[in-house]
């Protein structure tokens, strides 16, 4: 018989429970990747556990369908590429767990994770993307690009490991170190070795370059439709030429057919150049569009129709919030023809990314905000029938149509316009007098002007405080503008307007103060009562 102890429990039994068995630690890898909310990047990382129990393989942490089903090809990815899965259970979990996360480009972390579960994985500061193929082949996803930049414009990334086809546009976005490739397997190699050189070179722009003050603007002397076809109009080419050196908002009136939609879509060709991220965030809109941008030093122009809704113009939809027509013009050209045709609710809901430079679209899943820097360019007509203004043909519009066309345009709404232009009636002998070639020379000379008194804007974006710095007055012409403030009783907004617009006209005159010709001149492009 065994002998006990007064407790009653062999002695080898109780010699053995006071030895604790040695306690496993669980590897725990992690990589860090990340996911769009709205507009802006936030960061996720990506940890995998391997834990005994009935094997499986579970992603957690708020993935949407899309990550669900990447788990399919992470695992037809893996098996193709000579990878056995292990008899665990797998858990991949996605942080911050209270975060909703969408996008292809989360597989190639996770399979990363999976097939080097052997091995410590915890690079800090390197990301990971991809979508991955069923062979193993690494892809490329429509998210990538906003997701870098929004990225890099926060300060968060400094190296990633990416797709290869990818880098066409991802080498745009300097100051990040690209690790481009095409296969698992490589990918893997580059993790194990450590080797985390970048073998991306950065893109140079091929665009005519302007440096100024050590920073690069970038424009392009491609003119589509050129500003010589357009016979006579001169006071509405003057007031397009001041309207693109500045970046004013611009309203043109007149009959049908006297080229209101030739000057306007014109103006384009002629507008200030660009730097670096401003092109960058023109193709960041675009690829949230589905569209590949072209990375030309091209400012945009987008024209929607007026049955258009108002989904399409400011964007939206009724689970994820898509970017419209206004953002989408960022940097560039809204152009509004047939303006009075717009609705009612369209035109006051523009006040606000006229005024803000930003569009707000609320959701009950998300609250999402675009960037609006627009140029604002439209086209009416005088009258419902057109003919208000014309010496040649009688109008049909009785008093009361004409005030209720003119009245879908609310005052709120016009004072957020800079410029007006009644157009002239077309004359067989009108000639064109300038090509838009010397229009956009008159614009760079005037870009020049304002970057050399230090300002960050164009002078149609400047602030309150920035229009008192740099929209300065003589003697003579501080004298007119309040004469006019007294007899036009001009809002606050107006005289703001006023002065931007005389800033931009001395720029072009070459004049370092605003003088009395040029005030005179802002005065004559305003709304009349």
């Amino acid at each position: 018989m065994n002998a006990k102890t007064d407790s009653g429990t062999p002695p080898q039994k109780q010699e053995n429970q006071g030895k604790q068995r040695p306690k496993k630690e669980a590897i725990v890898n992690r990589l860090t990747c990340a996911t769009l909310e709205g507009v802006n990047a936030q960061v996720i990382e990506v940890e995998a556990t391997f834990t005994k129990g009935l094997p499986g393989f579970t992603v957690v942490g708020l993935a949407s369908s899309d990550i669900q089903e990447a788990k399919e090809r992470t695992k037809s990815a893996l098996l193709t590429n000579d990878f056995v899965f292990p008899p665990l259970k797998i858990t991949i979990n996605l942080s911050p767990s209270d975060l909703k996360k969408s996008g292809t480009h989360l597989d190639l972390a996770m399979a990363l994770l999976i097939a080097m579960h052997k091995t410590v994985v915890d690079e800090e500061g390197l990301f990971v993307f991809g979508e991955l193929g069923l062979d193993g082949k690494v892809k490329t996803s429509s998210m990538l690009f906003p997701l870098v930049l929004s990225l890099k414009e926060q300060g968060l990334i400094r190296r990633a490991i990416v797709p290869k086809e990818s880098i066409p546009y991802l080498s745009h976005i300097s100051g990040v170190d690209f690790i481009a490739v095409d296969s698992l397997n490589e990918a893997m190699g580059i993790l194990k070795s450590k080797n985390f050189k970048a073998n991306v070179q950065a893109f140079s722009y091929k665009s005519e370059c302007l440096t100024l003050k050590e920073r690069s603007y970038y424009f392009e002397r491609k003119y589509e439709s050129d500003f010589s076809d357009v016979k006579g109009q001169s006071i509405a080419k003057r007031a397009s030429l001041i309207a693109a050196a500045g970046m004013h908002n611009l309203l043109m009136e007149g009959n049908p057919g006297c080229g209101k939609s030739m000057i306007a879509k014109r103006i384009k060709d002629i507008l200030p150049p660009l730097f670096e991220e401003e092109i960058l965030s023109i193709a960041k809109h675009q690829f949230l569009d589905g569209v590949t941008p072209s990375f030309s030093a091209l400012r945009p122009i987008r024209s929607p129709h007026h049955t258009a809704t108002s989904a399409s113009i400011f964007g939206g939809g009724s689970s994820v919030a898509k970017i419209g027509e206004v953002a989408l013009a960022h940097k560039g050209i809204l152009f509004f023809d047939e303006l009075p045709h717009f609705s009612k609710a369209v035109l006051e809901a523009l006040r606000e990314p006229l005024q803000d430079k930003k569009v707000h679209i609320a959701r009950v899943n998300a609250k999402i905000e675009y960037e609006a820097d627009i140029m604002f360019v439209a086209a009416q007509n005088p009258c419902s029938c057109g003919n208000l203004l014309s010496k040649s043909k009688a109008c049909r519009c009785s008093e009361v149509e004409i005030k209720r066309y003119q009245n879908k345009l609310s005052d709120p709404f016009l004072d957020r316009i800079d410029l007006f232009i009644v157009m002239q009636e077309v004359d067989s002998k009108d000639k064109g007098d300038i090509s838009s070639a010397q229009m956009h020379q008159e614009v760079l000379e005037a870009f020049k002007m304002q970057k050399a008194r230090g300002q960050e804007r164009l002078n149609g974006k400047l602030s309150e405080e920035e229009i008192e710095r740099y929209c300065l007055l003589g003697n003579n012409a501080s004298q007119i503008l309040e004469n006019a403030i007294s007899k036009f009783a001009l809002s606050h907004r107006s005289i703001a307007s006023v002065k931007k617009i005389a800033r931009t006209i001395a720029d072009l005159n070459a004049h370092t103060l605003i003088e009395r010709s040029d005030i005179l001149e802002a005065l004559s492009y305003r709304r009349r009562g």
